[in-house]
């Protein structure tokens, strides 16, 4: 990794990050205006697939990044990833040829990473403005779930008769839809309705390492994994959900019911011991409510929990914590390695970079993360969407049917504008 360096410079205040993600190539990772865009690469870290992948990952691209030469009052070079969420894959981390970062409003800045000695790439930015028709609907023969319904309901029954029996407390059981779009489907543009829709969510674009084919996993997230800005460590762990109603009567009393449901609570409280048991070893201090609240994205409420503290030392970095935290009990269930064990048994698909960590670090260990949910692997015109329920000893399978559509609608429906 030695011989590079980095420069950098202002951007605009109203930049639109979404300008700097090149269809399909780069990676995109923004919530609320604010996160990045990177084109090109300058370097890649890999690691093996095994239990201690995220660690070595983390422990290499913190050397990668403090090794790249950079004015001291320069923004620090930063990192990206989408990690497949089983430790049986491989897991990489790439430094951006040139990423457009604002982690702060009206604070935007470029970041170029280059040999030393060489020039920096052309400018190959163009303005981007999303379409605003959509193309023609989807046939029904182009849309096809896999496991099919019923499937995925006897799934859920056998995970709930585990439950039962002591092996497990909680598992998080995924399903996938197939879509055929007969026409190529546009990452960027996937972005931009993602967004628009759910601004409060991470709309993330990441390719895929080892697809049989180029693929880029696109989404829109509601959970924050771990975020650390200087000491300071933040989660906001998702688990427990309920519909969304156009009537505002009908969509208070489906956020009520949730926060009153004692099943979704299970579910809930189940996640935020373990973050907390896990934060509580990094931290001082760690503030986290003992209720939890109810949010909502344009389809679903969750029961959330914020939390906030201070590291006891400077040395873990965002990846260190995501590698301490995955798979958090909201993706995978809890005990963690019989949770892995019911998944291999009851869960027929692959989940690829779905509920795997994506985001970014810098050369200061700051960062952001996300879990990559409600999100479609896009390769040429098909798409694989993933959508998951979290299983307790309460469950109803017809139930968990009805929670993963609601999940997968919004997918759904920005692939129409696609």
């Amino acid at each position: 990794m030695s011989g590079l360096r980095s420069t950098a410079r202002r951007l605009g205040p109203s930049f639109d990050l979404l300008a700097a993600y090149p269809d399909g190539t780069g990676f995109f990772f923004e919530r609320a205006g604010l996160g990045v865009a990177s084109s090109g690469e300058a370097a890649r870290i890999h690691a093996e697939a095994g239990p201690e992948r995220l660690l070595r990952l983390s422990r290499d691209v913190a050397v990668a990044l403090r090794e790249i030469e950079r004015h001291p009052e320069s923004p620090p070079p930063v990192a990206v990833a989408s990690i497949p969420f089983e430790d049986g894959s491989p897991a990489e981390a790439v430094v951006p040829g040139r990423v457009a970062t604002r982690l702060d409003p009206g604070e935007t800045w470029q970041i170029e990473v280059t040999a030393e000695g060489s020039a920096a790439p052309a400018e190959a930015r163009r303005r981007w403005a999303g379409r605003t028709l959509p193309h023609e609907a989807f046939e029904g023969v182009q849309v096809r779930p896999d496991p099919e319904p019923e499937d995925y309901a006897t799934a859920v029954s056998r995970a709930v008769d585990r439950i039962r029996s002591g092996t497990i407390r909680k598992v998080v059981l995924a399903r996938s839809m197939l879509v055929d779009a007969r026409r190529t489907l546009d990452p960027k543009q996937l972005l931009w309705r993602l967004r628009a829709v759910d601004p409060e969510c991470y709309a993330f674009a990441a390719p895929q390492l080892g697809s049989a084919r180029p693929a880029v996993l696109v989404g829109a997230t509601p959970e924050l994994l771990v975020r650390r800005r200087g000491g300071t460590v933040e989660a906001t762990p998702l688990a427990g959900s309920s519909q969304r109603f156009g009537d505002p009567v009908r969509d208070r009393a489906s956020a009520d019911r949730l926060f009153a449901s004692s099943k979704d609570r299970e579910e809930h409280v189940v996640v935020v011991e373990e973050v907390a048991r896990v934060l509580k070893a990094f931290c001082d201090d760690l503030t986290y409510p003992h209720e939890p609240e109810v949010v909502g994205t344009a389809n679903v409420w969750h029961l959330a929990t914020s939390f906030r503290g201070r590291l006891h030392r400077d040395e873990p970095t965002a990846l260190d914590l995501v590698a301490a935290l995955h798979p958090t009990p909201a993706v995978c269930g809890m005990p963690r390695e019989a949770a892995r064990e019911a998944l291999e048994a009851l869960e027929p698909l692959a989940r690829g970079g779905y509920a795997g960590p994506v985001g970014w670090v810098d050369a200061n260990g700051d960062g952001e993360w996300a879990i990559a949910l409600r999100c479609a692997e896009v390769s040429g015109s098909t798409a694989r969407l993933f959508a998951g329920a979290g299983i307790v000893a309460d469950s109803v399978p017809e139930a968990e049917i009805d929670e993963t559509e609601r999940k997968f609608r919004a997918l759904v429906d920005a692939l129409r504008w696609g």
